[in-house]
């Protein structure tokens, strides 16, 4: 059996849960602790299907439920929550370096299709696309590639006159499609140099100089794009080989 293979989650996993899953991946990363009913906000759906949705994959061993009511992946909930972020990085990556699409349509596709492909597909994509460690945001593709990866700094902690080179937009800035759309539209992806302008918090405003000119972003959206210092290393981002996008 392949990496590819083990990654993959079990094929009974509906769409609704792969969703879940995805969501409780990112959340459990981001708070203390996890309720149904933050992850019932989150998906846009009421307390009690959250909550039906929640049992089912606690009963699958996918997700455990503390005293505290606090919700937390398995070991298996994690693994079969990386292999549907992997598929779905794949996919974007597919979408916007060979297809064509922006990064809001590729990420609203990714979504349809994760659940579909093969590992036979999946394995030809990653070879197809030179094995990328991230998603075409910056966000590490599994476990693995997360620790091998820095974890940068909030771009909205940086001061005017500084320097930075933009690492990642994180999974929680991936769930506006709109600020994915004013990013790329601006150049404000992964790699790019950027110098801060002017940051105020009473403006609740981060102005920056980046590849297209000026950006003004609000200091929460700063806040979940990840940035190193300085210059970073290029190797730190991937690039689809020219033969795939042909």
């Amino acid at each position: 059996m392949t990496a590819v293979q083990r990654r993959r989650p079990a094929p009974d996993i509906s769409a609704a849960a792969q969703d879940y899953l995805l969501a409780l991946r990112v959340m459990v990363q981001d708070e203390a602790t996890v309720t149904t009913a933050q992850v019932a906000r989150q998906q846009g759906v009421t307390a009690q299907a959250a909550g039906e949705m929640i049992h089912r994959l606690v009963a699958d061993g996918l997700v455990v439920q503390g005293a505290d009511r606090g919700l937390a992946l398995t070991p298996a909930g994690c693994a079969a929550a990386d292999g549907i972020f992997r598929r779905h990085a794949l996919l974007e990556w597919l979408l916007t370096s060979v297809v064509g699409l922006g990064w809001a349509e590729s990420d609203e596709e990714a979504a349809r299709l994760q659940g579909a492909i093969s590992p036979r597909v999946e394995q030809r994509l990653d070879e197809m696309l030179g094995h990328p460690d991230t998603c075409p945001h910056g966000n590490p593709i599994d476990a693995a590639a997360a620790r091998r990866r820095p974890a940068g700094v909030p771009l909205a902690a940086m001061e005017a006159g500084d320097h930075a080179t933009i690492l990642r937009i994180t999974e929680r800035a991936e769930e506006s499609p709109e600020l994915l759309s004013y990013l790329e539209a601006r150049g404000l992806v992964p790699g790019v140099h950027v110098t801060i302008l002017a940051r105020s918090a009473a403006l609740d405003a981060l102005t920056l100089e980046g590849p297209l000119g000026r950006a003004t972003l609000g200091l929460r959206p700063a806040g979940l794009i990840r940035v190193i210092p300085g210059t970073a290393d290029p190797a730190l981002f991937h690039r689809v080989p020219a033969a795939a996008s042909r």
